[in-house]
């Protein structure tokens, strides 16, 4: 049979558009993805979705009590939840939902007995080559292997380091890995912030804040500023900046502690921004590089109570801050340098969202465990679509979403659900 020269050349179009997608697609390998911006590079996903949601691929059962998102790698899905009276770390096949492993790695976390809505796991695994990094509610860190879950070495952040939370629900950060060294947060005066070899555990250097409040539950941000690489954290007490070769403590910007101190900052160029709840905001301050070759900060805006978000995350698209507002049902967008508000809605679910993005799409997680899907757009909010997915509504739907190689997963509580969002 004779095959036209068009057939053949709009064979190769489609073709070649199919492979310019997939080369879009990328895992989710830590709290708030790569460079924990909470937004994907993906493209060619769904502009909108039927009135019961994208295609579910799967549902997911054993993923445990607690709030911990899921981490996407190499087509297999990771995260800690509670059962058995154990914190467990477990991994699910990314295209079936089929536990692959588990293995408890410590003991539940029960911080709340009287309200157990509050109690479970909450932070997501970093997955970096053949290995898994946790932090369970307890404190401790745990490395394990990505093959079947076996503990490699772990080390406790209150008994070593003599670390403690600034609030009482229970250690809730995503290690940070950057080349051999993993970083996390103790809190406290002496060992606020510690680098660990990833291999061993060994300590690599501490950095300590004087009068620190403790840790809160962000996750450490990598800047760079004047050719120095600087992790920025959060603690309970407002940002650090720490030199990511020695552990040196560059600058401090205080912040009342608020009840929680919750989201990971938001770092753009020599930017960084701070937000809290609880009537907080947020404050926006910029790093400079001396003569010296030491950095230190200058306060461009100051607390913005407009910027308020208790848990659900910021997302920067631009100059663009999308986030949702305290813990109600309201989405906003701000501009960041000016801390300007530009719109502030409400969505289709209820109690507080967390937002991510990708496609130039937010993916919006409502309390109530309603996804929405809106477009990222300055101009307005407009949510074009929404469902509610499988959970206990029992519990608050806190988990963020994660969209990671055309897949859209949802963490609530037990259940992981696994949504096709490809065009």
């Amino acid at each position: 049979m004779l095959v036209s020269r068009k057939s053949l050349f709009m064979s190769l179009i489609g073709i070649l558009s199919f492979q310019a997608i997939q080369a879009q697609a990328e895992d989710w390998p830590t709290f708030r993805g790569v460079g924990r911006t909470a937004v994907s590079a993906e493209s060619g996903l769904l502009d909108s979705w039927p009135s019961e949601g994208p295609k579910l691929l799967w549902t997911a059962k054993g993923a445990g009590n607690g709030y911990a998102s899921p981490a996407v790698v190499a087509g297999r899905v990771y995260t800690l939840g509670d059962h058995d009276n154990g914190q467990f770390l477990s991994c699910f096949d990314g295209n079936t939902g089929k536990l692959v492993w588990e293995n408890k790695i410590g003991d539940a976390w029960n911080g709340h007995p009287r309200n157990p809505t509050w109690n479970g796991a909450r932070a997501t695994p970093t997955v970096d080559g053949d290995r898994v990094y946790v932090v369970d509610g307890n404190g401790v860190v745990v490395c394990s292997s990505t093959s079947d879950g076996k503990v490699v070495w772990q080390k406790s952040l209150t008994k070593e380091f003599e670390g403690k939370k600034a609030d009482s629900w229970g250690y809730s950060e995503s290690p940070t890995i950057d080349g051999p060294l993993l970083i996390c947060t103790p809190g406290g005066s002496k060992a606020t912030v510690v680098a660990l070899d990833k291999a061993t555990g060994e300590t690599r250097w501490t950095c300590a804040r004087p009068n620190d409040e403790g840790a809160g539950h962000s996750s450490v941000v990598i800047s760079y500023v004047g050719g120095r690489k600087i992790y920025v954290q959060n603690t309970a007490g407002g940002p650090m900046g720490i030199d990511a070769k020695s552990g040196q403590l560059l600058w401090t910007y205080a912040i009342k502690k608020p009840t929680a101190f919750i989201p990971s900052p938001i770092v753009k160029d020599d930017y960084v921004l701070s937000v809290a709840g609880y009537n907080t905001g947020g404050a926006l301050i910029q790093q400079v590089a001396g003569p010296d070759g030491n950095v230190s900060v200058k306060e461009v805006y100051g607390l913005n109570k407009d910027l308020d978000n208790k848990h659900g995350g910021v997302i920067l698209i631009g100059n663009d801050l999308y986030a949702g507002f305290s813990d109600a049902n309201q989405i906003y967008c701000h501009d960041l340098v000016t801390g300007a508000k530009k719109w502030r809605e409400r969505g289709s679910g209820q109690g507080s969202t967390s937002v991510i993005a990708a496609d130039g799409k937010l993916f919006i997680h409502y309390s109530d465990g309603v996804v929405g899907l809106a477009k990222a757009s300055p101009e307005g909010f407009n949510e074009v679509s929404s469902f509610k997915a499988p959970g206990n509504r029992d519990f608050p739907s806190w988990a963020h979403l994660v969209v990671a190689n055309g897949k859209l997963f949802v963490r609530d509580g037990d259940l992981i659900s696994c949504y096709d969002i490809k065009k």
